[in-house]
């Protein structure tokens, strides 16, 4: 098993990131608590772009990932941003060690 690494995009409405980013820092501190596959998970904002939030998360394997995909966390975060949080995109990674 090899760890799988993901880049997130996540498009936010104008004006509304601080919104996404409280719900979105939340469903962090919940993932790296309860999910034991969840390694690593970093929120970062783009200097000169305030509609989107990256995301940068590590996982013991694909598996793992996959229990965070269907995680009722996840669900919740979607709830919270629902109409703020347009878009997601999510590259999978194989980090190089």
């Amino acid at each position: 098993m090899s760890k799988l690494a993901i880049i997130g995009t996540l498009e936010v409405e104008p004006g509304r990131r601080g919104e996404v980013l409280t719900a979105m820092l939340a469903h962090k501190t919940r993932c790296l608590r309860d999910e034991p596959g969840t390694l690593q998970f970093e929120v970062l904002t783009p200097l000169e772009d305030e509609t989107r939030v990256l995301l940068y998360e590590i996982y013991r394997d694909e598996a793992a990932f996959e229990e965070h995909w269907n995680n009722p966390s996840l669900a919740r975060f979607r709830d919270e941003t629902a109409g703020i949080a347009v878009k997601l995109e999510v590259t999978k990674c194989a980090p190089v060690l």
